[in-house]
């Protein structure tokens, strides 16, 4: 990760991952499942903890803490490993209307990245914010729950189906 802030404490982090061009990949189920998968992967294995999520169409935001200060490098994981996944799952997928579309814009991002050979998913920086106070933190957790209400995908938080505020939600965040 070579931004200027890294998430290196052990703190919790607000972060967010978007997707190159803001293309709208999580439109489908899958693609956020693979997401949501990988976060319980490295909640598992990566001593992970999420307090809050949103899956937006073309981003995600989080607030999450690493409990070893590595956030850094488990962002790093995540992005490459939920990169490859989606990207395998839109070209082995005879249904993704969008395929060429898709893997060309993704193609054409990658030209312009030193580090990426064939195609660029996620844009380099997360934009980590260490939330250094309760206040803070609640301030972003009303950020991310608000997020699809404002976008005017939902008029309650509490109906958008890849959201922490939904309680339905299959995915369970941590206590904070």
């Amino acid at each position: 990760m070579s931004e200027k802030r890294k998430a290196n404490t052990e703190s919790p982090y607000f972060v967010t991952f978007t997707v190159v061009g803001w293309i709208d990949v999580f439109t489908r189920q899958k693609y956020c499942d693979i997401i949501l998968e990988s976060l319980e992967f490295c909640r598992q294995n990566k001593q992970l903890e999420v307090f809050t999520y949103v899956i937006m169409s073309n981003h995600i935001h989080l607030i999450v803490r690493q409990q070893d200060g590595k956030l850094s490098d488990v962002i790093r994981d995540f992005k490459s490993f939920t990169a490859k996944k989606i990207i395998q799952e839109i070209e082995l997928n005879p249904q993704e209307s969008r395929k060429d579309w898709l893997l060309h814009l993704f193609k054409y991002h990658a030209k312009y990245s030193k580090q990426n050979k064939t195609y660029q998913f996620w844009q380099k920086t997360n934009h980590p914010t260490e939330l250094f106070n309760n206040i803070v933190f609640q301030q972003k957790v009303d950020y991310i729950h608000n997020n699809p209400v404002k976008s005017g995908g939902v008029t309650n938080a509490e109906n958008y189906t890849f959201s922490s505020a939904n309680p339905e939600s299959n995915f369970k965040v941590d206590e904070w």
